[in-house]
């Protein structure tokens, strides 16, 4: 597994570095078969240690989690428990689903693009409907089955995920709702 560790505005040094790969290497390796590589950035905030870590894992799902504390030791050790409990709840509802993925998720490529918001208190009507495009980006769109797409979106710790149904590769979107539940849209195809 390839390691990137870095901090924003601090030094991290090399017993650090060590430690966090040795921890994460321990816990990644318990609980998922194949990961590729992980990010882990610290940063400061205040008083507080941050610790945000990505696990990228050969499956194509990702788990992240986030932390912090007044000491950075402690914000990794958070951290490292929070992903520990992630990679649980997944490896336990792969085996719940009796299916193991043998091959990477397929990604397909798409435009992202970033809005520009209309202000709450602006009383002039907009000139036109077209939105103003701040950032256009390149993004993946996975191909998962529905249970995996709720998987992964509670792995990412995202709101919304959007996806290929391998059931039948139509795009559909798995959401969060207010009442704690998820929401999954699944357009029907004309024929």
């Amino acid at each position: 597994m390839r390691y990137q560790i870095s901090g924003k505005q601090i030094d991290i040094g090399s017993a650090l570095q060590t430690h966090v790969e040795q921890e994460l290497g321990g816990i990644v390796q318990k609980y998922a078969e194949r990961p590729t590589d992980a990010l882990v950035v610290f940063s400061r905030n205040a008083h507080e240690y941050v610790c945000e870590s990505t696990v990228h894992l050969s499956t194509g799902l990702t788990a992240q989690a986030k932390a912090h504390a007044t000491e950075i030791y402690a914000a990794f050790d958070s951290c490292g428990e929070k992903m520990e409990k992630q990679l649980r709840r997944y490896k336990r509802r792969l085996k719940d689903h009796h299916r193991e993925r043998a091959q990477p998720v397929e990604l397909s490529g798409a435009a992202s693009y970033i809005l520009a918001s209309q202000e709450a208190n602006d009383e002039d009507e907009p000139e036109t409907l077209t939105p103003l495009i701040v950032a256009e980006m390149e993004t993946k769109i996975p191909s998962l089955s529905v249970g995996e797409a709720v998987m992964q979106m509670e792995l990412a710790g995202a709101p919304v995920l959007v996806f290929h149904n391998e059931k039948h590769g139509s795009i559909n979107v798995v959401y969060r709702r207010e009442d704690g539940n998820v929401g999954w849209v699944d357009p029907k195809s004309e024929s």
